[in-house]
């Protein structure tokens, strides 16, 4: 059922204050201004060994303004909800553009910040879409749930230890500009979590098995069947722990792999995701996390995978981590191509970086994650195309003759052009004459962007496709974490480097 906008958020002076920002910063001259009030309220609940381990829920409330003025970008942000304030916050967001539009000049740069078209939406409202509130569901019942959950895993032979957590955002934002457009949005997501661990009282050796449900953009009753067998997936955790506790070591070497969405979803991230969000291609994202080896230079020209590889940008997936309505610029929501039949043929964009490189319009990708913060280029829900009346990935397992099936992620390492790169997983199966033969251990893919995504043969159809994700993307100084998702459908790869990372450890 469609939620409306809390009635707590509409009752704040959103309007009010938007039209006493926005008629100071055009009085002195702002070229473009926009001003965003936001309450971003999130929540944590941690139990270890079915015993409460912590909690914490805060809500950030404020408001920001920003400019451009004399071909600068100025901004500033605010808390206190008068008019007043909000015309003083306007007018230092003017002062900052003056003083980093002296900064440019004296640095001899002759750029100036144009923002590319975008027709003015009018008053819009958009919800995510979710049932239950997960804010409206008392926290004795979250604790018991997860309570519950923890004892069922703790209760299986083997299972030493068991931590279980849950995470919740409801997030409101209104956004008003000069040009016109007015929208007023609400999201929720939800990221529950349980590890099941193991040990070795003789050898001291110890493993886990984490739950493979990602994050989404739905409510409490995630928790309870929609959306998510968690009845299932508790049932096979502690049989799966054991036999991977008793499974042998990876012998190093070349391998066809099988990677379940539960782990391509990150590699999808670090080397397609980052790679394509265009200011880090050109150059004006470094600092945290590096650029890209998919300059602006390759656009329309750089293979990067094999002739089945397509990849979207989508704003729009249904409880998708980055699905909106609007960006924090008003730019509309938006899908579109990142990589067609495996060339690179477009990127993530924000206004500026649109009309810098004369690519047209944006497609929806600034967003800042506080109201303290000033939108950056962000990712767009990043995510693999399946095959239509594509294979199960029963059938991509069974034409492997010696290979890994690679379920779940752990870690990962990738450089700082997003091109060399290393993950780990959840779970490895080895494959022997297309079928799945045990666990292996110690298990870890090496490749370079190019070489991993031009190996991949086949993927698998719509009924293998799973939208994974994560809470915590980092990006920008100050430091901006936002919410991501990525589908994938089950994907066969050849010949790809496989490490034992024990071995490699020197163990």
């Amino acid at each position: 059922m469609p939620h409306e906008v809390d009635q707590s958020f509409l009752a704040l002076p959103s309007r009010a204050l938007a039209d006493a920002a926005l008629a100071r910063a055009r009085a002195l001259g702002a070229t473009h201004a926009d001003f965003r009030l936001e309450r971003v309220r999130g929540a944590t609940w941690r139990l270890r060994d079915a015993r409460p381990a912590g909690a914490s829920d805060s809500t950030d409330l404020g408001y920001a303004v920003r400019v451009v003025h004399g071909g600068a970008w100025g901004f500033a942000s605010g808390v206190d909800l008068t008019m007043d304030a909000a015309a003083k916050v306007a007018s230092q967001a003017v002062a900052m553009a003056k003083l980093s539009a002296k900064v440019i000049a004296a640095a001899g740069s002759d750029e100036v910040v144009e923002l590319a078209d975008e027709p003015s939406h009018g008053e819009r409202t958009w919800v995510s879409a979710y049932d239950v509130d997960p804010f409206s569901v008392p926290d004795e019942e979250k604790a018991a749930l997860l309570a519950e959950w923890s004892g069922r895993l703790l209760g299986a032979a083997g299972v030493a230890h068991v931590d279980a957590s849950l995470m919740a955002v409801h997030e409101n934002k209104f956004y008003a500009d000069t040009a016109g457009t007015v929208t007023t949005q609400q999201r929720v997501r939800v990221h529950p979590q349980l590890t099941a661990v193991a040990v070795d009282g003789a050898t001291g050796e110890f493993d886990s098995m984490r739950t493979l449900a990602p994050p989404v953009g739905r409510g409490w009753e995630y928790l309870t069947g929609t959306g998510w067998d968690w009845e299932a997936e508790l049932e096979q955790i502690p049989g799966l722990l054991a036999e991977k506790m008793r499974a042998p070591g990876v012998e190093a070497g070349a391998y066809d792999l099988v990677v379940d969405p539960s782990n391509l979803w990150l590699t999808i991230h670090e080397s397609i995701g980052h790679a394509t969000e265009l200011d880090r291609a050109l150059g004006y994202e470094a600092a945290y996390a590096g650029t890209s080896f998919a300059t602006f230079d390759q656009l329309g020209k750089l293979v990067y995978g094999s002739p089945v590889m397509n990849v979207t940008g989508d704003r729009t997936a249904e409880h998708g981590l980055a699905t909106i309505g609007y960006d924090d610029e008003g730019v509309e929501a938006q899908s579109w191509d990142l990589v067609k039949d495996g060339t690179l043929v477009g990127y993530q964009l924000d206004r500026r970086i649109a009309k810098l490189t004369g690519l047209g319009r944006s497609n929806g990708c600034a967003f800042a994650d506080s109201p303290g913060h000033v939108p950056v280029q962000r990712m767009a829900n990043v995510s693999l195309r399946p095959e239509p009346g594509g294979l199960s990935t029963e059938d991509l397992i069974g034409g492997v003759e010696r290979g890994i099936y690679v379920v779940g992620d752990r870690s990962w390492s990738i450089d700082m052009q997003r091109h060399n790169f290393q993950f780990t997983g959840q779970r490895f199966f080895r494959i022997e004459n297309g079928r799945l033969a045990g666990q292996l251990r110690d298990v870890a893919y090496q490749a370079t962007t190019t070489d991993f995504w031009g190996s991949m043969e086949k993927v698998g159809g719509p009924q293998t496709y799973v939208l994974g994700g994560a809470f915590n993307c980092g990006k920008a100084q100050p430091s901006q974490v936002a919410a991501v998702s990525h589908g994938c459908p089950s994907a066969l790869f050849r010949g790809v480097n496989i490490l034992n990372t024990t071995q490699e450890a020197g163990r």
